[in-house]
């Protein structure tokens, strides 16, 4: 039996940044044709976690530059992939203008990124697919240890070598690639949970006057409407929070 030989690059990526703005991080895992691994990364002072998520897409690109064939591209930002497979065609025709007008935001990492695309020309096409975060894939939970370990200025060893000798199991890839629908201008979700944070404390509530109640009053305090589990991740990242952060019933 003929043994099959993966034709294509294979990337994970992913950004971390705490407060958003405020110190953020990056990650990405190219996965080359030949089986060798490599771990990037690298975090900045202030930033947002949009930045971070186009940069981590940008570096790898730069990472695989002189390396011919397709690229199977995961990512959990909903923004990194619809802006560079669908908004940005709008952008460019109205002189980098939104539909409503405004500047478009990260139009320096846009042009970046799309440069580098281009470069790579029709031949070596790159397959964007989305890999919903904190559920469990390899490839995107290491990334997301990457980003964060660098948002926080703490030591991280980057792996390269083998595909062989990687303890990550980078071929476990999500089946389901297809983005979340967008809402409506003006729909609303219904809530799954609020969240209270008061000094990193942050306590899950069934109903908002729960949640009203414990950070009425309270200095500094965060709240937010979390519409599902996964949402409730990305709350938690945006507060600069680990998304093992330990939540309390309230």
């Amino acid at each position: 039996m003929a043994i099959k030989v993966r034709d294509y690059i294979l990337i994970f990526s992913d950004g971390a940044c705490s407060g958003n703005p405020g110190p953020g991080g990056w990650g990405s895992i190219v996965l080359l044709p030949n089986d060798q691994v490599q771990e990037l990364g690298a975090g900045e002072r202030s930033t947002t976690n949009n930045r971070m998520e186009m940069t981590a897409a940008v570096e790898a690109l730069k990472f695989i530059s002189a390396v011919p064939g397709p690229v199977h591209f995961y990512t959990d930002s909903t923004y990194l992939i619809r802006g560079i497979t669908q908004w940005i065609w709008g952008w460019k025709k109205r002189g980098w203008k939104t539909a409503e007008g405004a500047d478009v935001s990260n139009r320096d990492i846009w042009e970046e990124l799309a440069q580098i695309i281009q470069a790579r020309g029709p031949g070596n096409k790159i397959e964007w697919k989305y890999s919903r975060g904190h559920v469990g894939t390899p490839g995107n939970e290491r990334c997301d240890r990457i980003a964060v370990a660098f948002s926080k200025n703490d030591y991280v060893s980057l792996y390269q070598g083998p595909l062989s000798s990687y303890p990550i199991n980078m071929l476990e890839v999500p089946a389901d690639t297809a983005l979340p629908e967008m809402r409506a201008p003006g729909e609303k979700k219904e809530a799954f949970s609020y969240l209270s944070n008061i000094g990193g404390l942050v306590y899950r509530h069934k109903n908002w006057p729960s949640c009203q109640n414990r950070v009425s009053g309270k200095s500094g305090a965060k709240f937010k409407k979390a519409t599902s589990a996964a949402d409730e991740i990305e709350i938690l990242k945006s507060w600069g929070l680990s998304p093992q952060t330990v939540i309390k019933e309230g």
